[in-house]
């Protein structure tokens, strides 16, 4: 059986198209199986995208776990420079052909093609919390240290998928961490640089 967190996914590309509403616009994107919610807009990256302001034109962002790139496409459409990164080699695949659609410039790469000396100004995610507890703590201790001096991230995560025990341990490691927001059942975590 094939999951959105295998490089390779195992099940034929069958591409679909699927329109999302964000920020007040319908957006037209390409979906397909084999990659995070393949079938539209999940409920936790709507709220991320809706009740978080885009950073200012020309920040670097980093979308941690692009799948079909919702979060790096909008963003660059607002003037951010945006990376998008996941293991997923369709979900990278699809973020091109999203990013090519909307004529907008998204760098999609696979996590050792990013330049260990890149920074990013913001870093926003729907963390795949699904591949584990102690997987998920590596994969963000991986990428938090990229955030530049003034940097944050921005974390979308189902309460019952155990948010306030993420925030605890973030704090814990030494990551100022704070709610924004919790709305239906997620919570939005904003991580400073330490």
């Amino acid at each position: 059986m094939s999951h959105y967190f295998d490089a390779e996914p195992s099940s034929e590309l069958k591409s679909t198209e699927i329109t999302a509403h964000i920020r007040g616009k319908d957006w037209t994107f390409h979906t397909a199986g084999g990659v995070f919610s393949r079938d539209g807009l999940d409920k936790a990256t709507s709220i991320l995208l809706e009740n978080c302001d885009p950073p200012e034109p020309g920040k670097r962002i980093l979308d941690l776990g692009c799948g079909w790139g919702p979060i790096a496409v909008t963003l660059a459409a607002a003037g951010a420079d945006a990376w998008a990164v996941d293991v997923n080699e369709r979900a990278l695949e699809l973020t091109e052909r999203n990013a090519a659609l909307h004529e907008v410039s998204v760098q999609t790469c696979a996590p050792d093609q990013v330049p260990s000396d890149l920074r990013f100004d913001e870093i926003w995610s729907n963390p795949p919390i699904r591949i584990g507890k102690q997987a998920l703590h590596e994969l963000l201790m991986m990428w938090l240290p990229r955030l530049t001096p003034n940097g944050r991230a921005l974390l979308v995560v189902g309460k019952n998928l155990g948010s306030d025990s993420l925030q605890r341990w973030l704090i814990d490691q030494g990551w100022p961490t704070e709610r924004l927001l919790s709305q239906k059942s997620f919570r939005i975590l904003e991580v400073k640089q330490r």
